[in-house]
C-alpha cells in the first residue's frame, strides 16, 4: 500500500540544527544509510557474544528511546537494537515521503536485509505492532519470534479517546492543531501524551519526565515533525480499511513465528477487547494482559514484559529440544 499523496522530499540543507538525541548510559546510536532512507539505530552491547538478535520498533510519535527501559533487562538473552522509523526519533524523512504501514515495514525489511541479522526476535508497539505484523507475514525468514505490545490492528469501534489521534490523518488537521497549540509548552504537551499513553502517569520518574520534555522540545524544532505524524496516522487509517490478503488481520493469520501479545487494561488507544481477537488470529499466540498498564507496557512495566518474553524463549527452547529428541529417536 502506497500513499496516494505527492511524494514529500525533504531538503537536507534547510533542516535546522537541533539538540542531539539523548543516548542512555551503555547505549549507542548510529546512522545506517539505505536506498531512499537513513535510519538511526540504537543498540546496547549484549552480555556475551553469540546471543540471538532482537529488533524493536516504536509506535506513532515514538522513537527507539521507548525501548531503553526494556533492552537492558534482556541483555543476557538477546542482542538488542531499536530503530527510529523514517521521520521519527533521529531518522530523517524517507526520500519518497511514504509513511504508510507498508512503507515503514519496507524500511524495517531493508535494514534487516542489509544488516544480515535475521531471523530476529522482532518487537513492535502500537504502529510498530502493525508494521512488524506485516514484516512477519511477508518475510517469515526474517522473524524468529514476534512480540506485540498494544499493536495497532484494525478495530471496528475505535475508542473515543483514540479519535483525536485518528483525526490527525485528515488533511489540514495537523496544521490546524499546530496553530491551536502554538502557545503550549513542551511540558504541557508531554503531560498530555503521558496521560493518554500511560495507565498511571505517576509511574514516570522526574528524570524520565525531564528527558521526555527535552526530546519534545527537540522534535518541535524539526520542520517535518507534524508531517511525519499526520502521514503515519493516515497510513494506519488506510491500513485499517485495506481488505483482502493485504489486510492486517489476514496477515496476522499468516504469521508463522511464535507470537507474544501484551495488552494493557487501561489502554486509551488500542481497545483491550481486541486482545482475544488477536490471540485467535495469530496461529501460535501467547496472550498477556496487564490490567493497570496503558498503551506502552514496555515503558510502564518493563520487568513484566521482559519476564513474559523470557517465558516465550524458554518455551521455544523446550520445543526445539523436544524436536531434537524426537528426530534422534
Amino acid at each position: 500500500m502506497s500513499s496516494t499523496e505527492p511524494a514529500f522530499v525533504p531538503t537536507a540543507n534547510v533542516l535546522p540544527k537541533v539538540a542531539p538525541v539523548r543516548v542512555a548510559e551503555g547505549e549507542r546510536l548510529r546512522s545506517v544509510q539505505l536506498p531512499g532512507i537513513t535510519l538511526k539505530v540504537r543498540s546496547r552491547p549484549p552480555a556475551r557474544e553469540g546471543l540471538p538478535p532482537a529488533l524493536y520498533v516504536h509506535g506513532l510519535g515514538g522513537s527507539s528511546q521507548n525501548w531503553s527501559a526494556l533492552m537492558p533487562l534482556l541483555a543476557d538473552v538477546v542482542d538488542s537494537e531499536a530503530v527510529d522509523l523514517p521521520g521519527f526519533g533521529d531518522s530523517p524523512p524517507p526520500d519518497d515521503g511514504d509513511y504508510s504501514v507498508t512503507g515503514h515495514a519496507r524500511a524495517v525489511i531493508r535494514y534487516l536485509d542489509s544488516a544480515g541479522r535475521g531471523p530476529v526476535h522482532l518487537f513492535g508497539n502500537s504502529l510498530g505492532g502493525a508494521v512488524t505484523t506485516r514484516v512477519a507475514a511477508v518475510r517469515p525468514d526474517l522473524v524468529r519470534s514476534l512480540t506485540l505490545v498494544s499493536p495497532a490492528l484494525p478495530e471496528l469501534r475505535v475508542q473515543r479517546t483514540a479519535v483525536p489521534t485518528a483525526l490527525l490523518a485528515l488533511p489540514g488537521v495537523a496544521a490546524l492543531f499546530t496553530r491551536i497549540t502554538r502557545e503550549w509548552s513542551a511540558e504541557q504537551r508531554v503531560r498530555g501524551v503521558m496521560a493518554l499513553c500511560y495507565g498511571d502517569p505517576g509511574r514516570v520518574t522526574p528524570e524520565g519526565f525531564r528527558n521526555a520534555v527535552e526530546e519534545m522540545e527537540r522534535r518541535l524544532r524539526l520542520p517535518y515533525f507534524w508531517d511525519a505524524m499526520a502521514r503515519s496516522a493516515r497510513g494506519i487509517v488506510n491500513a485499517y480499511t485495506l481488505g483482502g490478503q493485504h489486510g492486517l488481520w489476514r496477515q496476522a493469520e499468516r504469521v508463522l513465528a511464535p507470537t507474544l501479545l501484551i495488552y494493557g487494561g487501561r489502554d486509551q488507544l488500542v481497545g483491550f477487547r481486541m486482545a482475544q481477537r488477536a490471540a485467535r488470529a495469530f496461529r501460535d499466540a501467547r496472550l498477556i494482559t496487564l490490567p493497570d498498564a496503558g498503551h506502552v507496557a514496555m515503558m510502564e512495566y518493563p520487568e513484566t514484559v521482559a519476564a513474559a518474553f523470557r517465558d516465550l524463549l524458554a518455551e521455544e527452547a523446550a520445543g526445539d529440544s523436544a524436536a531434537s529428541v524426537s528426530a534422534g529417536s
